[in-house]
């Protein structure tokens, strides 16, 4: 099979580099697609939102996160204390940059964080994580077909200030799409200092 046919490029955080960006091929690391409206278990919920987006696939399930549940990534979702970490600091402005291979019309980001009393050495589940995301950037437009200000810039950079934390802690960001029932998972390593 041809690399052209086996490419599901669309995008990933190229900084600071997600686990995905740092293991894994570009094309893989920009296709870990999943279900929306993590961290929800099912699918074919409306956004409450946006209810005239397409409704969702079911995200991925636990234990899986990283890899979007997707067997060529299945190494993400290790627990590993060797992952390559990003040094931060509680408080401090974090610039993220999403980098887009096919741009959808989008609603919104969502940037979730382990907590305090997460245990780094089982794979990630979204008992480890803040159920709630600690910023959220949301595009407003609707509906989407008639909103074509809902395609992001590429690239597409925010600025998260961190929450309070100490040591080692992994980022989520999910990127959902309003035109599909999907959301691109991408997580980061991070060293907290300080």
């Amino acid at each position: 099979m041809t690399q052209s046919k086996v490419q599901p490029r669309h995008g990933l955080v190229s900084e600071p580099a997600s686990r995905a960006s740092i293991y894994l091929a570009g094309w893989q690391s920009a296709g870990l697609e999943s279900g929306k409206f993590f961290p929800a278990t099912q699918g074919g919920q409306a956004d409450p939102f946006a209810p005239d987006d397409v409704r969702n696939d079911a995200p991925p399930p636990d234990g899986k996160i990283a890899s979007a549940g997707l067997d060529y990534a299945v190494e993400l979702d290790l627990p590993r204390s060797d992952w390559q970490k990003h040094t931060v600091a509680a408080g401090q402005p974090l610039p993220i940059t999403w980098s887009f291979h096919a741009p959808h019309k989008t609603r919104r980001w969502n940037y979730f964080i382990t907590r305090e009393d997460w245990n780094p050495n089982i794979p990630l589940s979204r008992a480890q994580f803040e159920p709630q995301p600690f910023h959220q950037v949301q595009n407003s437009a609707q509906p989407y077909w008639a909103s074509d200000d809902l395609v992001p810039e590429n690239p597409t950079r925010h600025e998260v200030v961190l929450p309070q934390r100490q040591g080692y802690h992994v980022l989520l960001s999910v990127w959902e799409v309003a035109d599909t029932a999907k959301g691109f998972y991408q997580v980061i390593d991070l060293e907290f200092t300080g």
